[in-house]
């Protein structure tokens, strides 16, 4: 994982100098979540996570932003307090927050993963005060019980706490649909990804649209 959390932060820093020198001046949306928004199991995420489709939808309406994929697989709510002030050595115009579905499979205290969410939310707000902010919301299985119900009615809340949009849940028509995700039965595949784009666009295309 160190070598992964290396990468995203190289690329982060290369993506950012390579803007100022060719005069990009587009906005900036940064994806910061686990293997889901990384693109685990994907033969090339960096154009078939659904971060990629995103920018492809941004491209084709011509609209000026950039997407970054900060995305770490395994990546837990207490990782993303640790590394959020590296990611955040740019301006970010659009910060989305899909973390939290690791932490709610190991059960972690519902109050430890909303103050931890709360945290990154908090630090991504300072550093950009105009930032917009979106929330991902995830779901636990069933099997899990009263959990499960907490965890899914944590994000909604969240959301409204912090005036963020929310993304209700993003593995809509994708989550237990076996032709939608690789064989773990877990991570989305190229079609699946492709359908998270479009739960995300539905959310994220009013926020960026004029």
């Amino acid at each position: 994982m160190a070598k992964t959390l290396r990468i995203i932060i190289l690329s982060v820093v290369t993506t950012c100098l390579t803007a100022v020198a060719y005069g990009d001046e587009r906005k900036t949306i940064l994806f910061y979540g686990d293997s889901l928004t990384a693109g685990y199991g994907l033969e090339d995420s960096t154009i078939t996570a659904f971060p990629a489709r995103i920018q492809e939808k941004i491209d084709a309406a011509d609209l000026p932003y950039r997407v970054i994929n900060a995305g770490l697989s395994g990546e837990t709510s207490a990782g993303g307090i640790r590394r959020i002030n590296w990611v955040l050595r740019q301006p970010v115009d659009v910060f989305v927050l899909e973390l939290g579905a690791n932490d709610g499979l190991r059960g972690l205290p519902l109050d430890v993963l909303r103050a931890n969410l709360q945290e990154i939310l908090d630090r991504v707000r300072a550093k950009n005060p105009a930032v917009q902010l979106v929330i991902a919301g995830m779901r636990m299985p069933p099997s899990m019980g009263e959990y499960a119900g907490k965890f899914d009615a944590l994000f909604a809340p969240l959301a409204q706490a912090n005036d963020a949009a929310l993304i209700p849940f993003l593995l809509r028509d994708v989550g237990a649909v076996p032709e939608m995700n690789l064989p773990d039965g877990i991570h989305p595949n190229i079609p699946g990804h492709q359908r998270v784009a479009e739960t995300v666009w539905d959310v994220l295309e009013p926020l960026i649209t004029p």
